[in-house]
């Protein structure tokens, strides 16, 4: 635990961060800040943000706790200095990635310059670009690392770094440490900046952008131009004409933009949130897509590695959730390949319609932990096994393994080919989602959040989830828990996570705090099965069942 500052040493190091800010609104910030209250100070100056899931991820604005072109230096020295610990036979290689959010280009350019300081080579992507670009480049080029500057889909005011290895996954612990460790013992005014016309900087002209594009087409069976007319909105980020590029060269040419939020723009004016799960984001989208009579919505957040799709139903529109499009693409994947060595994977909070799809079709399933940094381990690791197909709740999704991360646009192309081939047949999305119910049962998925605020609320949280394991409950609604699995004790065949699940034969319960945010998530699961009654109805029992499952354990959750 980094220990806090004291006035005089906050003071200190805003000065020298002062010294080596390049960025004038950053300097007035740190002069309001020594002029200011002395706790403000201290809070701004002692440590940094935290270097942990895949990177940093963080608010614009002076000091090391906030993104700003010090800390990107800082830690692009702290990447180099851990690359360098490995034995190379040649100067490593990263290839470097950004999105279009305010300063990202400069970000990007910065870390080139810092690595080619410290002897390391890099590719620097020519454009804002897609991330799965810059995650599909990392195993192309064989390269050391991978770094994109990216927030994905945080608030506008955000800013982020997402690092990957030479596997092509994001990091993972041990290595988010190890750099940590590094990063903790650099100071601003100490990193060197090599020009950006170093030979150990290669600017790339497109080539790893047109080998992206040739895969991403291909991930569906080349067919005639499809009629299939499509709504797509890339909510102000960089998807546009990756997407639009990888549809046409796949045969989906009939792909309607929406004009608002077609070109990129950090301040995302059309939006409240830039984030497609956020209710409201699509709102403009979905107008459009009934004006034009549309057969599909599709949305990728502002870096363009997740997908949202909202389909017709009848006279109106259904927006699928993460666990309703990660059945339908498995459904399509698995049964349109062969081959017993596949593999699908998805998360502990998931649904768990996966692990019966994988049953049906002869594929061998496995739950990891949350995050794209483990789902994509499994496929990784073995070598007996085939990944074909993984998915998280929260919109990420990985068809194959050509990037070893989540696709928003190879994902959106294959549901796309879904939603054609069910037109062709005269059936609808809605309809394959009702098939796999008949099949397996009416699964139904919800969340709830409990947020805590203050000084006090990690703590608070502690206790709660200390509580839940002390005195679990015996029931779920009305119906009895009859598995109760504590994510943080060895024995669960993954590694010790802040996390339990409830299990009963009809509903499934996952409690557990946020890694990045002061709240408690609760995710539940209600399972129905159909008996020749209409699938709509049950629907209806089974959300009913979800409601009561998540009002149960929110109610434990606020004591």
């Amino acid at each position: 635990m980094t220990k806090t500052l004291s006035g005089d040493q906050a003071r200190v190091a805003a000065q020298q961060w002062l010294e080596c800010e390049s960025d004038l609104n950053n300097c007035q910030e740190i002069e309001a800040l020594l002029a200011g209250p002395e706790s403000e100070l201290i809070e701004r100056f002692t440590g940094h943000l935290e270097f942990g899931t895949a990177g940093l991820r963080g608010s614009l604005g002076a000091g090391p706790q906030r993104m700003n072109r010090s800390l990107v230096q800082m830690t692009a020295a702290a990447i180099a200095q851990r690359l360098l610990q490995e034995n190379h036979e040649e100067p490593p290689l990263v290839v470097i990635g950004f999105d279009a959010r305010t300063q990202s280009d400069v970000f990007a350019s910065d870390t080139a310059r810092v690595l080619a300081n410290q002897n390391v080579r890099c590719v620097l992507l020519p454009k804002a670009l897609p991330t799965p670009v810059l995650a599909f480049s990392v195993l192309q080029i064989k390269a050391s690392a991978g770094i994109m500057v990216t927030a994905s889909h945080n608030p506008r005011q955000d800013n982020g770094y997402k690092v990957y290895w030479k596997d092509g996954a994001q990091i993972n612990a041990p290595l988010d440490k190890e750099i940590s460790v590094y990063l903790d013992g650099i100071t601003p005014n100490e990193v060197k900046l090599a020009s950006l016309d170093s030979p150990l900087i290669i600017q790339d002209e497109g080539n790893l952008l047109e080998q992206y594009l040739d895969m991403a087409a291909s991930c569906v069976a080349q067919s005639p131009e499809s009629e299939l007319k499509i709504m797509y909105t890339p909510i102000h980020g960089v998807g546009k004409d990756t997407l639009v590029e990888v549809f046409a060269r796949a045969g989906f040419t009939s792909v309607h933009v929406l004009e608002e939020q077609a070109e990129p723009d950090p301040d995302f004016p059309t939006v409240d949130f830039p984030n497609p799960e956020v209710p409201g984001t699509l709102d403009l989208a979905l107008i459009e897509a009934k004006k034009i009579d549309a057969d599909l919505l599709i949305a990728n957040d502002p870096d363009a590695d997740r997908l949202a799709v909202v389909v017709p139903d009848g006279e109106t529109w259904r927006t699928l959730n993460g666990n309703e499009i990660g059945s339908l693409l498995a459904e399509h994947v698995l049964k349109s390949s062969e081959g017993s060595d596949r593999l699908a994977v998805t998360t502990i909070v998931s649904s768990r319609m996966l692990k019966k799809l994988a049953a049906h079709h002869g594929t061998h399933y496995e739950e990891t932990l949350t995050g794209f940094k483990w789902i994509m381990r499994p496929g990784i690791d073995s070598q007996g096994k085939n990944f074909v197909f993984g998915y998280e709740e929260a919109l990420g999704f990985a068809v194959g393994d050509h990037v070893h991360d989540k696709d928003g646009v190879t994902a959106a192309l294959v549901f796309a080919e879904l939603t054609a081939n069910a037109k062709k047949q005269g059936r609808s999305v809605v309809d394959c989602l009702h098939d796999l119910w008949v099949r397996h049962g009416v699964h139904v998925t919800g969340q709830m959040t409990h947020r805590f605020e203050g000084s006090e609320g990690s703590e608070e949280m502690t206790q709660i989830m200390n509580q839940i394991r002390d005195d679990p409950p015996k029931k779920i609604g009305v119906v009895d828990i009859n598995k109760v699995i504590d994510f943080s004790e060895e024995g669960s065949g993954l590694p010790p996570t802040d996390a339990v699940a409830f299990e009963a034969d009809e509903v499934r319960v996952i409690v557990r705090p946020s890694g990045t945010e002061p709240l408690i998530k609760i995710y539940a699961e209600a399972v129905v099965a159909v008996e020749g009654e209409n699938v709509a109805n049950l629907e209806e029992v089974a959300l009913k069942k979800l409601e009561e499952a998540l009002e149960c354990l929110d109610d434990l959750v606020k004591g």
